[in-house]
C-alpha cells in the first residue's frame, strides 16, 4: 500500500481507475437508494415480478448447463488439437460477442421460427421457441456461450500436456486422462466461465425480446413497465434486478474463491 502512494505512476493509475469504478458504482448505488424499501418489497410480492425473475434465473442456468455439456468438449479440442479451420471455429465462437443482440434474435428467429425447418420439426414433438421459454434459453445460450468456451479453453491450455502424457503412459485411457487430470486442473477456469455466462444471460434483452417477448423475463418486464408507465413505476423493478444480480454474482464468486482455496 505504501508503494502505491509513493509511485507517481501508481497514483495516476489509481485515480483513473477510481473514476472508472465511480462511473460503474454510482448509477447502481443511485438506483438502489432512490427507491423506498417498502415499495421494493411490495414490488417483489407481485406475482408478475416474481415469475419474471425466477424465469430469468432458471433460463440462464439452463443455458449454462447446455453450454457446459457441449462447450467444454469443444474447448478441450481447441486447446489440444490443431486441425484445418480451427481459427474459423474460434472466430465463430466469439462472433456472438460482437453481433448486435437484436440481430442475433432475428437470426435465431429465422432458424427456430414456426415456419422454419427446425421450427416445424421441433413443433412435431410439441417444442416451440417463439413466445416460449425454450426460446429464451436458446437466446441466452447464443449470446453468452463465448464466455464459457473461451474460459474453459484457456483453462485447458494452462494444463501442461506432459501431465496427460504421463497419465497415458501409466495406463490411463483418454477418457480417464480427461476426467482425472485435465478437467480437475482446468475446473477453476471452467467454473469462472460458467459464472460469467450465467451472469451475462441474466441481463440479456435484445435477442430475447425478438424471439420470445412472452413469457417475460426480468429485463423485458422492466422495459415494458418503463415504456408503459414511466420511470417511477419501473425503478423498483430495476432496483430488484440490480440487487438480485449483485447478490447472486457475489455469492457465486465467493463459491469460486473457496474452490480455488
Amino acid at each position: 500500500m505504501r508503494k502505491l502512494f509513493t509511485n507517481r505512476m501508481y497514483v495516476l493509475f489509481a485515480l483513473l481507475g477510481a473514476l472508472l469504478i465511480f462511473f460503474v458504482a454510482w448509477p447502481l448505488l443511485r438506483t438502489v437508494t432512490s427507491s423506498d424499501p417498502t415499495i421494493i418489497w411490495e414490488t417483489l410480492l407481485e406475482a408478475e415480478v416474481r415469475s419474471a425473475i425466477l424465469l430469468t434465473l432458471y433460463s440462464s442456468a439452463l443455458a449454462t448447463v447446455v453450454a457446459f455439456f457441449f462447450g467444454v468438449p469443444l474447448a478441450y479440442l481447441l486447446a489440444r488439437a490443431d486441425f484445418p479451420g480451427k481459427r474459423l471455429i474460434e472466430g465463430i465462437v466469439d462472433v456472438p460477442i460482437v453481433v448486435p443482440h437484436s440481430a442475433a434474435g432475428i437470426a435465431l428467429l429465422m432458424v427456430f421460427g414456426r415456419r422454419s425447418l427446425l421450427g416445424r420439426a421441433f413443433g412435431l414433438i410439441g417444442l416451440k421457441f417463439v413466445s416460449a421459454a425454450p426460446g429464451i434459453v436458446i437466446a441466452m445460450l447464443f449470446v453468452s456461450l463465448s464466455f464459457l468456451v473461451d474460459s474453459a479453453r484457456e483453462g485447458f491450455e494452462a494444463v501442461n500436456p506432459r501431465l496427460e502424457r504421463v497419465a497415458r503412459t501409466l495406463g490411463a485411457s483418454p477418457w480417464q486422462t480427461f476426467w482425472r487430470v485435465s478437467f480437475p486442473l482446468a475446473w477453476r477456469s471452467i467454473l469462472s466461465g460458467m459464472i460469467l455466462m450465467w451472469a451475462r444471460g441474466l441481463s440479456e434483452f435484445g435477442a430475447v425480446v425478438i424471439l420470445a417477448y412472452h413469457p417475460m423475463i426480468a429485463p423485458v418486464l422492466l422495459y415494458e413497465r418503463f415504456e408503459s408507465y414511466g420511470l417511477d413505476y419501473a425503478r423498483p423493478v430495476a432496483t430488484l434486478i440490480i440487487l438480485i444480480c449483485l447478490m447472486t454474482f457475489v455469492a457465486l464468486r465467493l463459491i469460486a474463491q473457496e474452490d480455488r482455496a
